[in-house]
């Protein structure tokens, strides 16, 4: 199987899908911060890995408490998605912080920013 062939992407989306639900509704872990979201799920080949990229809303210490909160709950999360998914193997799941949306957050202020000193230069 290919890296991008139907089946992979299909596979891709259905993890990402059941994670999500399995991160809103199972995870009792005081560590994972409640806006915590799957952002892409890259499972490999061979079923055996899976890179999962979160998004989390906070500050720094609330993300890295999410992901080791994620990671000290993977055997539960693999059963989850054993139990919801049948695949042949349930992969190894490997929790990525994802910050891009943050990234374009902060890319997005500082443009609004840049601008309105462009326009407050002109009116003067």
């Amino acid at each position: 199987m290919r890296k991008n062939s139907i089946k992979n992407t299909r596979v891709n989306a259905e993890v990402q899908r059941e994670l999500g639900n399995i991160l809103r509704g199972g995870i009792k872990d005081p560590r994972v911060a409640p806006m915590t979201s799957v952002v892409a799920v890259e499972v490999a080949p061979d079923l055996k890995t899976c890179k999962a990229f979160i998004s989390v809303l906070g500050d720094e210490k609330a993300q890295q408490d999410t992901l080791k909160g994620l990671q000290s709950a993977e055997g539960y999360i693999r059963r989850e998605l054993a139990r919801t998914i049948n695949m042949r193997n349930t992969p190894e799941i490997v929790f990525i912080l994802d910050q891009s949306i943050e990234y374009g957050v902060n890319m997005s202020r500082k443009i609004d920013e840049l601008t309105k000193d462009l326009k407050d230069g002109e009116e003067e």
